[in-house]
């Protein structure tokens, strides 16, 4: 107990402040990243490994969030956390030009418009099923006749949607929803975050997840993708965040399990 308060005391003066001086930053990134004069950072609340309200007072909290304010505070502006409820309306929002800056998981369709940098954070995606149903194994699900409950435009749709050959796809508007939808159509697979689904596994008495994982979702941010000198600095801004232990220590100070921080990019 006494190791683990010392960790989260380290972990909340990285926070805090994790260069004591900033290095000016290029106009031409300001005007890539900031071109409001403040920094726009869309915050998606349906992956819960990244953001959440707080209990309390329903504020954003999480490793996004934090990495939006430790910008913000690099590049001498104001940050506006723009909140979404899924990852398809942050790409939504991207068309109307609401942000910025975004955390989303990469994405060869969502590339054609945006520049990542290299992931920060690693999780998993897994299948949730009946506590009876005669799937087992991760390689039984695409099979004639499955129904598998997904979030509208989240990572893990666009991934089914590439390699499913049999299965179909039922959409969920959000992430959160989408064991409500698999629960109230008496669909045959729920897929979507691992810790999500474990969350909800508790939450319905009946469900198992199954073994392992379907796919490796590696979270980045991104910018749109006309905006090089901005994603320039975005790629250096993430890797100093992962070697410093900010990333790291923003996910202990949420108490988030289940997420990697991702390696240094090659």
């Amino acid at each position: 107990m006494r190791s683990l308060r010392i960790y989260l005391a380290l972990a909340t003066i990285l926070l805090i402040g994790s260069c004591a001086t900033v290095p000016t930053v290029p106009s031409k990134v300001l005007s890539d990243l900031a071109p409001t004069g403040k920094l726009r950072a869309a915050i998606n609340f349906g992956n819960p490994i990244l953001a959440t309200k707080d209990p309390s007072g329903g504020e954003p909290r999480g490793v996004s969030v934090d990495l939006s304010r430790e910008l913000a505070r690099r590049l001498g502006v104001p940050v506006e956390l723009v909140t979404y409820d899924a990852a398809g309306k942050v790409v939504e929002g991207l068309k109307s030009g609401a942000w910025d800056v975004g955390y989303l998981a990469i994405d060869p369709v969502r590339a054609a418009d945006l520049a990542f940098t290299a992931p920060y954070v690693v999780i998993e995606g897994a299948y949730l099923v009946r506590a009876g149903s005669p799937i087992r194994r991760n390689e039984d699900v695409d099979r004639p006749g499955t129904r598998i409950a997904v979030g509208n435009g989240s990572a893990y749709d666009l991934y089914l949607t590439r390699e499913l050959k049999n299965a179909t796809i039922v959409r969920a508007s959000t992430s959160p929803l989408v064991t409500d939808l698999f629960v109230a159509q008496q669909l045959d697979v729920a897929a979507g975050v691992k810790q999500q689904l474990e969350a909800d596994a508790r939450r319905v008495p009946g469900l198992r997840l199954l073994d392992g994982r379907f796919m490796v979702i590696e979270q980045a941010m991104a910018t749109p993708k006309e905006r090089t000198a901005g994603a320039q600095y975005l790629r250096g801004f993430v890797e100093e965040m992962k070697a410093s232990g900010f990333v790291a220590a923003s996910l202990a100070r949420q108490g988030i399990e289940g997420a990697s921080i991702a390696p240094p990019a090659r």
